[in-house]
């Protein structure tokens, strides 16, 4: 089994910055792409970034590019998600997905994190 854990998020100001991270464990062996998701109260959740197995392809949705960077670090076992410009519309639970495939994606992600919360004040 692999474990996806999530640290970083908080309370920020519309304009500021966070740094989400995400460790894996378990047999992490068998992961290779990583993404991050989203869900805001209320609203149905949705891809925010994803990165491949080696960092050399990245997916961005709409909403967030220009925005966040996703990046990773295989030897840490280790995604990150580096929001700038938040804005209040950011507000949301974010997850940390893993996939076994090798190829930056949102579908087939096959273990998800718990999540972190992310609050931007207007």
């Amino acid at each position: 089994q692999v474990q996806l854990v999530e640290s970083g998020g908080g309370l920020v100001q519309a304009g500021g910055s966070l740094r989400l991270s995400c460790a894996a464990s378990g047999r992490t062996f068998s992961i290779f792409a990583m993404a991050w998701f989203r869900q805001a109260p209320g609203k149905e959740r949705e891809s925010v970034a994803a990165i491949s197995w080696i960092g050399q392809t990245t997916l961005y949705a709409d909403s967030v590019k220009g925005r966040f960077t996703i990046s990773r670090d295989n030897a840490k076992g280790t995604v990150y998600l580096q929001m700038n410009s938040l804005k209040p519309e950011d507000t949301a639970v974010y997850y940390c997905v893993a996939s076994k495939q090798a190829a930056a994606s949102f579908d087939g992600m096959d273990y998800w994190g718990r999540g972190t919360l992310v609050t931007v004040s207007s």
